[in-house]
Order: C-alpha cells, then sequence, then structure tokens
C-alpha cells in the first residue's frame, strides 16, 4: 500500500486546520487522523476549582521569471536581556568567551515602528522596506570539515551525518564574542517524497535512503561570523570549526539523567541498564539556558515505531495515550525504519518508545560531550522548554505538550543557580536539571458561566482568571496516587489525567520573559474543541472548533516563577481582525495585522514578543510578528515577515544586541504532489525546495523592530 498523503475533505474546520495532508502525514504520522490520545474523564475546566517587501522589490517566481511586487490597502533565550523583576541572579558568560556586547548605540527605544508587511502567498521570504535577509545555512550544506557537497542524487547516510539536516525547526544563537557566535539548530523531521528523486513509497525507499533520513534528523551545531559590522551573520568555512557537529537518529549516544533514568520502563535488550539511548527524535522547539547549553524537545516521536499491536497488553494503554496505535503493526503515516532498524518495532522491542519524548540538552561549547535526556522533566510530546532563575536561584523551566486537549507543565529544580564563569559554577549547572519537582497545570476562570464557545468576551471584557501547579513528582517521590515517580515522569500524560489537568489547545512553545518574569504560551489551534465527546469552550479555551489558536499570559504570584498559584490572562485570541471573536489585548483592530495558529515565542531585547506561526487558516503564508506586551501599544501586532510556499516559520531568535532576526523556514514546499522534480517551491536556490536558517537585519544598522 502507498504511503503517498492523500486529499482530505474539507468539512468546515477540519481537524487538520489549514496544514496540507503532505506535512500532516510527515510531521506528525496522521495524529489528526487518529484519535485524540487524552480519553481521559478528568475534569474540565469549568469544574475546576480555585509591507511592504525588501530584497530590492523583485522576487523570484520559480519557472515563471522574476515578479515585480507592489502591495495597496489591506533574548529570545536565556541568554537575551535583563534579569527578571524577581531579581535572579546574573547569567554567566560562556566559559572562555565574552557575550556579545551590544553596540554603543544600544538595543533601541522598543518601539516597534517597521511598516507590517501584507499577507501573500510568494514563493520567497519577505521582510519590510529598509530590512534584508540572507540564507545562513540549508539542508545539505557542510557541518563537520571534510563534509562532502551535497548532492540530491547521490546521498549517502555517511555524507548526511556530516551535512546540515533536514526541516530545521529551533533556533539558538550562542555569542563566543562580538564577532563569533554558535548556531544550534533542530532537525525535526524529513519528508521523503521531497527528499529523493523518484520517490513513490516508504516502501519502495532502500535501506540507505532509510538512513540517509534517519542522520538527517537531530542538531546541527555550527559556527557563525558576523559580516561586517552588520546584523548579517554567515557560517565560518575555514580553519578549525572546533565546535561544528551534527546530533543525529542514526548512531548519537545520550545519556538518561533524573530519577527514572535505569527504570525498568527504560531497559531494553541492547540496552539492558536503560541509560543510555541512541538519537534523538523529532526535535521541536527548545530553549537556551542561563549556563550555554540548549535545551531540545522530542515531540512526535509515535510516529517512528511499529508494532503496537504486538506489544505486551498490559502496556497498550500507555502507548495509546502517546499517540500509537495498538490494534495495527502499521498506522498511518509509519515511516518503515524497523527496516533499517529493528528497534522501532514495539513487537520486539516494546520500552523503546518510552526513551523518547524527553527534553534533551546538548553542550555546544564542549563538542566531545555526549547529549543527555533528562526525565525529570517528564515525557510527553515535548515543543521545547524555557528556563528562567528565579529570585531564590531555583530554575524553572516551563513546558508545553503539543497535543489537543493536553497539558501545560513546569519544573523547579532542587538545587540553585551557581553565577559565574568559573568551571565550577558550569559543572554544577549542568546539573541543575537532574533533579527537582514537576507539576501541571489547573485554570479557572473568572467568568466560566459566559462561555458559549464564540468568542465573545466576558462581560468584565477579558478572558483571564487564576490558576495552580499541581504537583506531580519532587525527586523519587510520587504525588500521584497508584504511580511511582518513575511512573510519573515515564507516563507524565497519565499521570496528567489522573490530577485533573486543563485540557488545552495544543500547548507548544512556552517562554518566561527575561525582563518581566511573565509567562508566554502559544496556543495553537484545536479544531476538536467542542466536537461531540470532546471537551467544549472554556475560557481559557474559548471558542469551539478553534482553528486560529491564542496566547495565554501567565503572571505567578509574588512575581516568583516558583509559585505555586498564578493568575492568567488571553492578551491575543487569534484570526482575523475583523472576525469578532478575535481579541488584541484591547487594542484598535483596524490597526493590527491577521495572524493564525501561533507556534514559537521569542523576546528581544526591550522586551516584545515575537510570534511565529504554523498552519495559517487565513490563506496566507505562515510568518513572523510582533508586539509589546507592556505599555499603551500592547496588543498592537504586527507582521514583520512572511515565508515561501508551504513553508512553516520556526525559531524565531533576535540575537542580545537586536541587530540579527533568526528564522528557520521549515518545510517549504510541503504541498501535495510537490517532489523534487516537480517542486511546488523553488526556495532558496530556484531549482527544488530546501528547508534553511534566515536572518534578517536593518540596512541602516539600526536595531531590529525600532
Amino acid at each position: 500500500m502507498s504511503d503517498r498523503p492523500r486529499l482530505l475533505p474539507l468539512l468546515g474546520a477540519t481537524r487538520h486546520g489549514a496544514r496540507d495532508a503532505m506535512t500532516c502525514l510527515y510531521r506528525c504520522g496522521n495524529a489528526c487522523d487518529h484519535p485524540v490520545p487524552n480519553r481521559s474523564d478528568n475534569p474540565y475546566f469549568g469544574d475546576l476549582v480555585d509591507a511592504e517587501v525588501s530584497r530590492r522589490g523583485v522576487v523570484r517566481a520559480g519557472a515563471a521569471g522574476a515578479l515585480v511586487l507592489g502591495f495597496g490597502g489591506a533574548v529570545a533565550g536565556a541568554l537575551a536581556g535583563a534579569a527578571p523583576a524577581a531579581a535572579a541572579p546574573a547569567a554567566p558568560a560562556v566559559p572562555g568567551a565574552g557575550e556579545a556586547a551590544a553596540p554603543a548605540g544600544g538595543v533601541g527605544s522598543g518601539a516597534l515602528t517597521f511598516k507590517p508587511i501584507p499577507p501573500n502567498k510568494l514563493d520567497t521570504l519577505v521582510v519590510p522596506n529598509g530590512y534584508d535577509h540572507a540564507v545562513v545555512i540549508k539542508w545539505g550544506d557542510p557541518v563537520v570539515p571534510g563534509a562532502p557537497a551535497f548532492d540530491v542524487h547521490d546521498q549517502t547516510a555517511a555524507a548526511q551525518a556530516k551535512q546540515f539536516g533536514y526541516n530545521n525547526d529551533f533556533v539558538g544563537v550562542l555569542p563566543i564574542d562580538r564577532r563569533r557566535a554558535l548556531l544550534v539548530v533542530n532537525h525535526e523531521y524529513t519528508n521523503e517524497d521531497l527528499m529523493f528523486p523518484g520517490f513513490t513509497s516508504q516502501e519502495a525507499l532502500t535501506v540507505e535512503q532509510l538512513r540517509v533520513a534517519m542522520a538527517a534528523h537531530g542538531m546541527s551545531v555550527v559556527e557563525l561570523e558576523r559580516v561586517d559590522a552588520t546584523g548579517q551573520w554567515r557560517p565560518v568555512r575555514s580553519g578549525r570549526r572546533q565546535y561544528n557537529r551534527r546530533v543525529t537518529a542514526l548512531a548519537t549516544r545520550f545519556e538518561l539523567t533524573g530519577p527514572a533514568a535505569g527504570s525498568a520502563w527504560l531497559r531494553t535488550a541492547a540496552d539492558p541498564k536503560g541509560r543510555t539511548v541512541i538519537g534523538t527524535l523529532n526535535n521541536c522547539s527548545g530553549g537556551v539556558t542561563p549556563w550555554g547549553t540548549v535545551l531540545s524537545g522530542e515531540e512526535n516521536f509515535n510516529q517512528y515505531f511499529v508494532g503496537g499491536d504486538g506489544a505486551p497488553e498490559e502496556l497498550k494503554p500507555k502507548l495509546l495515550r502517546y499517540g500509537i496505535p495498538t490494534d495495527v503493526r502499521y498506522p498511518s503515516g509509519s515511516r518503515k525504519w524497523e527496516r533499517a532498524d529493528e528497534r522501532f518495532d514495539l513487537a520486539k522491542h516494546p520500552n523503546e518508545a518510552h526513551r523518547y519524548g524527553w527534553v534533551v540538552e546538548i553542550d555546544p561549547f564542549d563538542p566531545e560531550s555526549r547529549p543527555r535526556k533528562h526525565t525529570a522533566l517528564g515525557r510527553v510530546k515535548h515543543e521545547g522548554a524555557n528556563v528562567i532563575v528565579a529570585g531564590s536561584g531555583h530554575v524553572v523551566a516551563y513546558m508545553g505538550d503539543d497535543e489537543r486537549f493536553d497539558y501545560l507543565y513546569k519544573f523547579v529544580s532542587d538545587k540553585k543557580f551557581m553565577p559565574g564563569n568559573s568551571w565550577v559554577a558550569r559543572k554544577h549547572n549542568l546539573t541543575l536539571l537532574e533533579s527537582g519537582t514537576l507539576y501541571v497545570a489547573a485554570l479557572e476562570g473568572n467568568s466560566a458561566a459566559e462561555i458559549d464557545g464564540t468568542g465573545k468576551l466576558p462581560a468584565d471584557g477579558a478572558f483571564d482568571g487564576r490558576g495552580r501547579w499541581i504537583k506531580l513528582v519532587s525527586g523519587n517521590r510520587s504525588y500521584v496516587d497508584g504511580m511511582t515517580a518513575a511512573d510519573v515522569l515515564t507516563f507524565t500524560r497519565l499521570a496528567g489525567d489522573k490530577v485533573g489537568a486543563t485540557k488545552m489547545d495544543r500547548p507548544e512553545d512556552v517562554e518566561p520573559s527575561q525582563l518581566t518574569g511573565k509567562v508566554y504560551v502559544a496556543l495553537t489551534n484545536n479544531t476538536d474543541r467542542g466536537r461531540a465527546g470532546k471537551a467544549a469552550a472554556d475560557e481559557a479555551n474559548p471558542r469551539n472548533l478553534n482553528k486560529h489558536g491564542q496566547i495565554l499570559e501567565l503572571v505567578e504570584d509574588r512575581g516568583d516563577n516558583t509559585a505555586e498559584s498564578f493568575v492568567w490572562s488571553l492578551p491575543i485570541v487569534c484570526g482575523d481582525p475583523t472576525d469578532p471573536s478575535t481579541h488584541f489585548a484591547g487594542y484598535d483592530k483596524t490597526r493590527v495585522s491577521p495572524i493564525s495558529c501561533p507556534d514559537n515565542v521569542a523576546f528581544d531585547a526591550t522586551g516584545n514578543l515575537w510570534i511565529s506561526t504554523d498552519g495559517n487558516a487565513l490563506g496566507s503564508n505562515d510568518g513572523l510578528f510582533a508586539t509589546a506586551v507592556e505599555g499603551p501599544e500592547r496588543g498592537h501586532l504586527k507582521q514583520f515577515l512572511t515565508v515561501p510556499l508551504g513553508a512553516e516559520t520556526c525559531g524565531p531568535f533576535i540575537t542580545k544586541d537586536n541587530r540579527s532576526v533568526f528564522v528557520a523556514v521549515q518545510h517549504p514546499g510541503e504541498i501535495t504532489g510537490a517532489s523534487v522534480e516537480n517542486p511546488a517551491s523553488t526556495w532558496p536556490d530556484g531549482d527544488f525546495a530546501k528547508p534553511g536558517v534566515v536572518v534578517t537585519w536593518r540596512l541602516d544598522g539600526r536595531p531590529v523592530g525600532s
């Protein structure tokens, strides 16, 4: 049977939203075609207790030639910015190197003065007038010195393991000095339709091609250099490049840390001690830590496994809760990797799936170090993890589980962050995520009785309320009846079900502001909200058949990120501003840009919130948006860029000096029927689509945005 993606019927608000069927197949294994994994009867929300175009005005239009455009009418990361209001200790510089300091002109006023670009369907990256952009690195470019030149007709796993991987997602830029930095990128998934000429089906791929795909997953670390004194960056192409590194699903060894490491759930025939995992899968977003490492979230790992029907009967409910069907050998969207490595066959190795779905930590400044999977942070479909140092010195990591009706999590470390540049401090801080307390969120609204599923604002003029963090596990002590600490950490979704966590609309990126300590959550969409037998709208998820998503703002009590209670609100309810169900913090909606399906969030050095989108259900290409979150311009959302046809905007990352905006252009041209020979996008080289990382900067050298 062919694995070619099929067109899906359009029935109003489809479960797939605006994503193409090809993206649904490869990115998440047709997750929306399978039953919602959360079938728990835990209480629902209401039942809980207390531009214009740059690039010189001309862009490529594929085989049609050039098209002149004229439109009318209608840190990011824990190293960027100052300490939050709750007086956290200062973050250390990366050992052996100084941070890239802001220039004498400062980082700008924080005012977002760029003219927003209009929605479009162009096969190029579009930025405002006064800005330029360049591709930093793309699929197949060399990473490890000595990597062979990329040849789409002669791909090998050995070559791909030295080249930039496929479908870049998270982007982190860690400074070495004023002119050099390390780019760290996730490679979330592969699309064999668009990688291999002559592709017909997964079954027809050779074992070597499967191994190429495995090598194209994972992460890349690439040394960059600044171009002159501008905001442009490019890879260093000569010299030692001692930090350059590829981490793959094929061969990289990972160490398991924390209370679940070594537990019976994580032991396999190949690893009877349950402490070493080969590879990382479906790495989505992530974050940069105050001690100079990168966190990466393993997300839709379920699609890589087959043989759920042959797994032990007592294990099947747990596999189902993580989206692994147990009634067929080959679920829809299976990648057939067991042909290259039998560990992906659960009938033979039923515990292998438990070794994915973790938060991964990699030290880009130590290329010989072994990456780690931190079990103390729980196992879900992690979008990512972002860290802030609380006033007490404890490290707090915020995380979302990217699934319809799944949960929002927080981890608080047992140990305290040690400031300073010494190796003693660094060695200590590398242990911070190995032990602590894991919580899941429960929210209640102030106007629950007024929520009717249409998105109409309550009488008090806001979607808002209070919430509490429910303790799941602390160290080796479980707070969930009938579950050990190892159970809770390995099957964290089941623990959240048991304690009555709030079912959210796909909580993806969760990031605290380093300036204020406030936390922002991208709730992407949930077109199953309010369907028969599913949770209806509530105040935090106020629309049934929600195809556009919303942004949640969470403020911890007393400004303490370790607190166990908080207040929350929805400053942005996404969609067309002319739609009465949308909300932009009370700002004049005639002046805001339309936005749909928020995915990743980031902050610039002045505290503005930047939002990237995935699956724009308004008919335009996905893009990057910015808004103030404080003051009179709060809610004034403006579109900064759009990505090419079929692509998703990932990242984003704004450098500490506010001179450069990085985004990952993921899956360009991922449109049903496209192939290497018949591309739907020719970005970026004019031949066939290649995912890549882009940097944008102001031509006058001033801070971006302002």
